[in-house]
């Protein structure tokens, strides 16, 4: 039986379940800050330990803006996760990249309003370096997986931004066209860089496959996006998806790579730890044990 994972996986629109998962068993977590957005399915994928979590709920029950992000990352992060691959779909900004491909991003722009993105507060301050947002070797190993599957109609984008916007409706022409676009931004969804500052924060390598699922609405030989419009293209990207998490799942367990953010904390945390509250101690006891 799996009671824990090295490698967590975060399934987006259309990637609700791991397929190839054995061993299964749905594991419900307490945290101290709520609920995660479902029972977390730990099982074996290719024989190793792996934690996956339907980022918007099985039944897709969750907007953007009401995931309970700290509440995953902090599930993750008590059952043992050490590398999070996050599967999202994302509208393309550019004409290179279609809809199908795949684009393993190394920066994110924010555009959210209305997110809680650290764990910190309440008497505890901490200041992340997040220069670099995603574990660039861990992307390496995403991006590798995807080149080495050779996918019919995937091409493969290594780096580029993702514009992490608010949502739930999708942008406006402006925006699409004379903001994003100009600020040379490759992709937009609406969930991961909540998720990246909070595994940071947790000392958890973080990395994006992103599922391009349209061309926003600035394409002028496309339709706007459209609900139906990403969900026939996320179900046609789902089984390749899920082929590139196989893929990366083993060469995680066979070289784990290192990774900075697994010392993220080390000079981050301000708040002399002696001179903290005991309860918000507490509530970060997971986070701060080796810095206490």
């Amino acid at each position: 039986m799996v009671t824990e994972a090295q490698i967590g996986i975060i399934g987006g629109s259309g990637l609700y379940q791991m397929e190839g998962l054995t061993d299964l068993q749905e594991v419900q977590v307490d945290t101290p800050f709520g609920e995660p957005s479902d029972g977390i399915v730990l099982g074996r994928l290719e024989g190793v330990p792996v934690a996956f979590l339907a980022r918007h709920g099985r039944h897709h029950t969750l907007m953007p803006s009401e995931l309970p992000a700290r509440a995953n990352i902090y599930a993750m992060k008590s059952l043992g996760v050490e590398y999070l691959i996050s599967a999202s779909a994302v509208g393309s900004l550019q004409e290179s990249a279609k809809p199908l491909d795949m684009v393993v991003p190394h920066q994110f722009i924010d555009r959210t309003r209305n997110r809680v993105s650290t764990f910190f507060g309440d008497g505890v301050v901490a200041h992340i370096a997040f220069g670099d947002p995603v574990c660039l070797q861990l992307a390496g190993v995403l991006a590798d997986a995807v080149e080495a599957l050779q996918l019919p109609e995937v091409t493969l984008h290594r780096g580029g931004t993702y514009v992490c916007m608010e949502g739930p409706a999708f942008s406006t022409k402006a925006e699409s066209a004379e903001v994003y676009r100009r600020w040379g931004a490759a992709v937009i969804g609406m969930t991961n860089l909540p998720e990246a500052k909070l595994a940071r924060e947790a000392e958890i390598a973080y990395a994006t496959l992103a599922l391009v699922t349209d061309y926003d609405c600035w394409h002028p030989d496309h339709a706007s996006v459209t609900v139906d419009m990403v969900i026939r293209n996320l179900q046609k990207n789902a089984l390749n998806a899920q082929r590139v998490i196989r893929e990366s799942v083993a060469r995680i367990a066979a070289h784990p790579p290192a990774s900075e953010a697994h010392s993220a904390l080390q000079h981050a945390i301000i708040t002399p730890l002696h001179q903290a509250p005991p309860a918000t101690l507490k509530k970060l006891e997971l986070l701060l044990r080796k810095y206490l």
